[in-house]
């Protein structure tokens, strides 16, 4: 029994391009937790607060860069391999002219949004984050589509390595450094980061096709998958822009450095959901049943993943401020109140995903905005009045409570489609006799 389920793992191709992205994840997971140990100990809680705000406010809206044509890439390219190289001209496109409209946006309601501190380095962060940070992740979503999981684990890997590697270099010459000298360093690392990551997809695949009529052909599809990002990034990460925009610069910094080992943890459940991606889209056309049913074979893995982290950032967090300096000392208990995060995220990214695959992206994201516009009220509340602590409050609550209600949606798709299913079964049925 047992050499017999091994040799169908290791003939799966989803468990090799899990094994993939976990083996990507797991050395991103050691590079990204010394580059935010470094980047802590360069820059101190206060001018960490002010990065974090400008990086949060700018990952809320960075979704928007290319008007969601990654994600349509991934889902029509998944299902006929002939047409990436008109789609892969689309993604090119979008970027270009939907990401230049918003840096111009961004640095208008910058300051208005985040305070003066953080909009001094937005225009810096626009360029690296949104133009080359998605566009680099688009490229990876180019080996996502044809499930060649090895090259966008190292596509993901790159950026962070750049920045390990920044990092620890400006922590030895410098000792000290402010968020616009890591900002400026940092563009730089993603400027060579999207030059590597399109030369590759070029070598791979062959030079884009310019179609502009794609554009609008998939624009409502593409603003679909664009808004649903923004809303995940709107309850992941506005609760930072507005602790930035009360002034609380330092707490900001507290709560951030706590919700990246948050992030960093959550990487495994991550790993196993963009290599299992692409499968729910080719499973989708027989229903939300077929994909739910798919999706509850791999959150018997992701679940535990996400508790058993959930265990490790409870009784490893007072290592933090030994690592990070003193100033980080209150980040120990926004870690504790943050480390069911993971468990709540495997929840509810799963079951977005069977939503997705089974063409109901647009009930997915309904759900992701009722989440997104509690968070925002939640926070709208609690953060002048508790500070770090009322974010983290918003958060659990948010992330709890879309894992219930995505569960709920997806089973009430089920029970409908599978009605019609049995409807046209008996119409069938009924035709024949």
């Amino acid at each position: 029994m047992v050499a017999t389920q091994w040799s169908k793992l290791k003939n799966s191709t989803m468990a090799k391009n899990a094994a993939w992205m976990f083996a990507g994840q797991g050395l991103s997971f050691v590079v990204q937790g010394l580059y935010f140990l470094f980047l802590a100990r360069l820059l101190g809680s206060l001018q960490y607060g002010v990065l974090a705000g400008a990086t949060a406010f700018v990952s809320v809206a960075s979704q928007y860069t290319n008007m969601g044509a990654g994600y349509v890439l991934l889902r029509h390219v998944s299902m006929d391999k002939e047409r990436f190289r008109r789609y892969w001209g689309n993604v090119l496109l979008c970027t270009g002219l939907f990401g230049t409209g918003l840096v111009i946006i961004l640095q208008i309601a910058g300051k208005w949004m985040i305070g003066s501190a953080s909009a001094n380095i937005l225009l810096i962060l626009v360029i690296g984050d949104c133009l080359c940070g998605q566009l680099t992740l688009a490229a990876g979503q180019v080996f996502q589509t044809f499930e060649r999981m090895k090259i966008t684990a190292t596509l993901n890997l790159i950026t962070n390595v750049f920045r390990l590697i920044l990092a620890l270099g400006m922590l030895f010459f410098l000792h000290h450094a402010s968020a616009e000298q890591w900002a400026v360093c940092s563009l730089i690392v993603s400027a060579v980061a999207v030059c590597i990551a399109v030369a590759t997809v070029t070598n791979r695949f062959g030079w884009p096709i310019f179609q502009p009529n794609l554009i609008f052909e998939h624009f409502g599809e593409g603003v679909s998958f664009a808004v649903s990002g923004s809303t995940t990034s709107v309850y992941n990460d506005i609760d930072k822009v507005m602790l930035g925009h009360y002034g609380m610069t330092i707490a900001n910094g507290i709560y951030t450095m706590a919700y990246r080992v948050v992030n960093i943890a959550a990487m495994p459940i991550m790993s196993i959901h963009s290599a299992s991606f692409p499968r729910f889209f080719r499973l989708g056309a027989q229903g939300a049943g077929v994909t739910m049913e798919f999706e509850k074979r791999i959150l018997k893995r992701t679940l535990s993943v996400g508790f058993l982290g959930a265990l490790g950032m409870f009784l490893f967090a007072p290592v933090i401020p030994h690592l990070l300096g003193n100033s980080f000392a209150e980040s120990v208990s926004a870690l504790r109140w943050l480390c069911l995060i993971p468990a709540f995220r495997a929840l509810h990214v799963g079951a977005g995903d069977a939503m997705a695959g089974a063409g109901y992206q647009r009930v997915r994201l309904g759900v992701q905005f009722i989440a997104a516009a509690a968070n925002f009220g939640m926070n709208l509340y609690l953060i002048p009045r508790y500070s770090w602590f009322g974010a983290a409050i918003a958060s659990l609550l948010t992330d709890g409570g879309l894992a219930v209600i995505s569960w709920i949606a997806l089973i009430v798709l089920k029970t409908s489609d599978n009605r019609r299913l049995d409807l046209r079964a008996s119409l069938a049925s009924t035709a024949t006799q």
